[in-house]
């Protein structure tokens, strides 16, 4: 079970209230949890943010992951909740911007593409010539 630290939409209509959770990953976005860990209140001036530290430390040393609105919450509580990243392809093996690719085995065509291609060219070069 994927773990997912994310806000849980409450509230009137056209008058929104979250609540942070810990809930998870595959559980649809305001059904079953498992922990309350904090609430957002966006319509106040200032908005309202109001998180138990502690418990969210504890859901992140377990392996929980924020989402993107949650872990940019928790950075302005200076709660630093870092998200895996993809892993990377490396810098040299990635072919520089607006030079062609090239393929590592090259392809066969087909005796018929082959005949297209040809008589395309064939054709061109006549077209230019005249």
């Amino acid at each position: 079970m994927s773990v997912v630290i994310r806000l849980m939409r409450a509230g009137a209509k056209k008058r929104p209230f979250y609540r942070m959770v810990a809930a998870d990953s595959r559980r649809q976005r305001d059904g079953r949890f498992l922990e309350i860990l904090g609430h957002y209140n966006p319509l106040t001036q200032p908005y309202e943010l109001v998180v138990h530290k502690d418990k969210v430390q504890v859901w992140i040393n377990k392996g929980a992951q924020p989402s993107e609105q949650a872990a940019s919450l928790l950075r302005s509580l200076g709660i630093v909740a870092v998200r895996a990243s993809l892993p990377t392809k490396k810098a040299d093996a990635a072919p520089a911007k607006g030079a062609a690719r090239t393929r590592k085995v090259k392809r066969t065509l087909s005796a018929r593409k082959a005949g297209k291609r040809l008589a395309k060219r064939t054709a061109k070069k006549s077209a230019a010539k005249a």
